[in-house]
């Protein structure tokens, strides 16, 4: 046998959480470890995305911000779409009735 003992210290509440978590995949620590390593080593980089760039909407965004952030981004991709030539979706919750708007600016109700 060709195996080595490594020793790391980790925050004993997420040592707690990854051995649950582990356990229900039917794993132990030892287990997960090797398999993160066997995939790194396969893909000569760190399976997942390391960034020091903030994911999504972390701490500090008030849920006005957040709203404001997607109907920007809705606004874009429909006009993204209509410079593309492709029919959007819309609804109008008063009629209750779904439509497509097509690039031209006509109107398709949505059966």
């Amino acid at each position: 046998m060709n195996d080595i003992r490594v020793t790391i210290r980790v925050d004993k509440d997420l040592k707690a959480r990854a051995e649950s978590l582990f356990e229900r995949l039917g794993m132990n620590m030892t287990t997960a470890l090797n398999v993160f390593l066997r995939k790194a080593v396969d893909e000569a980089a760190i399976p997942f995305v390391v960034s020091a760039k903030p994911a999504g909407f972390g701490g500090g965004h008030s849920p006005g911000d957040i709203t404001q952030a997607f109907e920007a981004a809705v606004h874009n991709k429909l006009a993204e779409n209509q410079r593309q030539g492709l029919a959007t979706a819309r609804y109008d919750a008063k009629k209750k009735q779904a439509y497509l708007v097509s690039a031209d600016g006509t109107l398709d109700l949505v059966r």
